[in-house]
């Protein structure tokens, strides 16, 4: 018999048997369950197993606690149980979506669309904006071999980009991303545009915003040709509709047929209506989008500006900023270039002035250590380090920083800068201000003007009044002796986070707050990164990142979790920067997470870090300090 075969079998039995279990999924502790009725699920029965630690019931979820066992348990039950299992991702976040408000689920959704294409589709902005560049400046012949290859890079993307979209579309709508992603190639497809030069038919809606030019009929009904390259809408409510009508069919059609009719009827039903309804209307959808984000902009330019700008590092924690991206994108399609989202484009600088300032004024050497590369990745247009381990911890100067973005953004709108492609951010961006059209260069200059005056304002606005905070040095209650007597001997544990410290006690879940797993203490982060507590080797890092295990180098078991319930992110907000297995230094960076928007998906953020080998030492003492800075002492574990 294999190890947990029989723990595996006894666990399936008790919480209902097989036909009880709807799916099956494991965090770095513990295998959770959703089951049809928890009622059938014994819980002292369970609690009693040996290798079982406790039971937890908590959003719906129906969750047995192993430990560090719980990987093997988990594959054993999928192996020997028939239980089908997802890993280490949740299954089915249905539950949780019914949960969302209206604006949460349009923010998930425009995340979840945009957010895989974003590298690629920055990367092909950035050499079109170059090329454009270099055009301007007559260091390439604009019409030249080496310009058409360089467009040819760049456009390649935009050009299809609804059939890059339909694919990312599918997966939040559940839709045979194939299927998808053939209705997005129908949007693009190169007939249409020598179908579109050819004379027209007649005219729909002459005299109206919504005219249009009849080419062709399908089974005696107009179709309404537009040209919908680099278009954004179309495609994603196409994908929307087409999921529908997949779903449709694959319930009524018969299971021996469904591999091939499936997809012929939803293509034969989606296409055409994409094309002569769908399209148009999403079309005259995004050009309404464009309208108003005009009509906002020209009532007053500079103060939609200081508005967008001000208040863009806010939009970027609370996710707000994935509402503006479509909104640009679309503007860019729909006229050319945006002068609205662009406004936000100061507050990088206005950010890293803000970090500079610090950087020159603490005596902080951990601070000064995480300011030095927040600075440098702002440059480049990556803020979040500087914003949630540099400014944001330190309230007054993220302030500060909003207020020269707000600068920023009205500058922006006062030299008229616009956008004529999605690029890189911070320095990168300059090239996407040159006009494409005329390589005129008066944005890009007027651009650099406006990222210089809102680097030297937060600078100055930080730098005059820029205190380190005071420290009060904690103590603890052990004593340490000389190693080669036979007295205490002890280790100690630096803050893997920087926050506030919490008992675990206060913990909200059974299994830590009652010191099952564990004794130690919890943190309430003030900022997204997690630090090695001690020279050590990785032994657990789960995939989505939001917990990790090690094993210090004098034997300490140390488990880190970060925030409640986090696995159901699946990854979402958690950046992985070591290995399970690597060996690490005391204050290694582990870890980065996005506290204040996983706060805003609805879980806490709280994080115990406990001596899961509690059993091995004479005690376990946390510090009684109420905040506690990164690799300052934390535990001091006493053998």
């Amino acid at each position: 018999m294999r190890k947990y075969e029989l723990l595996a079998a006894d666990i399936v039995k008790l919480v209902g048997g097989k036909d009880n279990v709807i799916s099956l999924t494991h965090c770095i502790t513990r295998l959770r369950f959703r089951l049809k009725d928890e009622g059938k699920a014994q819980d002292d029965a369970l609690k009693a197993l040996s290798g079982v630690v406790t039971v937890v019931k908590n959003a719906g979820q129906y969750q047995v606690v192993i430990g560090n066992a719980v990987g093997d348990v988990y594959d054993e039950i999928v192996a020997s149980q028939g239980i089908e299992g997802a890993g280490g991702a949740a299954a089915d976040d249905d539950g949780a979506k019914k949960d969302m408000s209206l604006l949460d689920r349009f923010i998930d959704l425009v995340s979840g669309v945009f957010q895989p294409v974003l590298g690629v589709l920055a990367a092909s902005g950035m050499i079109k904006g170059l090329t454009a560049l270099l055009g301007a400046l007559s260091i390439i012949d604009p019409k030249g071999g080496t310009a058409q290859m360089m467009n040819i890079v760049g456009d390649a993307f935009f050009f299809f980009l609804p059939v890059m979209l339909a694919y990312t579309a599918a997966k939040k709508f559940r839709m045979n991303p194939f299927a998808a992603m053939t209705v997005g190639a129908a949007l693009v497809y190169p007939s249409l545009a020598q179908i579109m030069g050819g004379a027209p038919l007649y005219t729909l809606f002459a005299g109206t915003p919504f005219a249009s030019a009849v080419h062709i009929e399908f089974l005696g009904i107009p179709v309404l040709l537009m040209n919908y390259a680099s278009s954004v809408i179309p495609a994603i409510v196409a994908v929307y509709f087409g999921a529908k009508v997949e779903h449709f069919f694959a319930r009524v059609i018969p299971t021996v047929i469904k591999g091939f009719f499936v997809p012929f009827c939803t293509l034969l039903v989606v296409i055409p209506l994409t094309l002569m309804v769908v399209g148009p209307v999403a079309t005259w959808a995004g050009q309404l989008v464009g309208a108003a984000a005009m009509a906002i902009y020209d009532v007053s330019p500079v103060i939609s500006g200081l508005f967008i700008g001000g208040f863009w590092q806010i939009f970027v924690m609370f996710g707000l900023h994935w509402g503006f991206v479509p909104v640009m994108l679309n503007n860019i399609a729909v006229y050319g270039y945006d002068p609205l989202v662009v406004t936000m484009f100061g507050a990088t600088f206005a950010q890293i002035g803000v970090v500079l300032a610090i950087l020159i004024r603490t005596k902080d050497q951990g601070l000064r250590s995480l300011s030095i590369p927040a600075f440098i990745s702002g440059v480049f247009g990556v803020t979040e380090p500087a914003i949630y381990g540099v400014t944001l911890p330190r309230k007054k100067y993220f302030v500060l920083s909003c207020v020269a973005a707000g600068v920023g953004g009205a500058l922006v709108a006062f030299f008229e800068i616009h956008i004529y492609m999605y690029g890189g951010l911070g320095i990168f961006e300059y090239p996407c201000f040159v006009d494409p059209a005329t390589g005129d260069l008066t944005g890009m200059y007027n651009g650099m003007i406006v990222s210089l005056v809102s680097f030297v304002l937060g600078f100055l606005l930080a730098f005059p009044v820029y205190r380190d905070e005071v420290k009060e040095a904690t103590s603890l209650a052990v004593t340490t002796t000389d190693e080669k007597t036979n007295a205490v001997q002890r280790e100690i544990l630096a803050a893997p986070v920087a926050g506030k410290v919490v008992p675990l006690a206060n913990v909200p879940d059974e299994a830590f707050s009652a010191g099952i797993l564990g004794k130690g203490i919890a943190i309430e982060p003030s900022v997204g990164r997690v630090v090695a507590p001690a020279d050590a080797t990785v032994t657990t890092l789960f995939p989505t990142g939001h917990a990790i295990g090690l094993i210090t180098d004098k034997g300490a078991e140390i488990l880190i979790h970060i925030g409640m319930d986090t696995v159901k992110l699946e990854g979402k907000y958690f950046h992985a920067h070591v290995q399970q297995g690597e060996k690490v230094k005391k204050g290694q960076l582990l870890i980065e997470f996005e506290p204040e928007k996983i706060k805003e998906a609805g879980y806490p953020v709280v994080t115990p870090v406990l001596v899961t080998n509690t059993a091995s030492y004479l005690d376990v003492v946390p510090t009684e300090a109420g905040t506690i800075a990164e690799n300052e002492n934390l535990i001091t574990v006493v053998a």
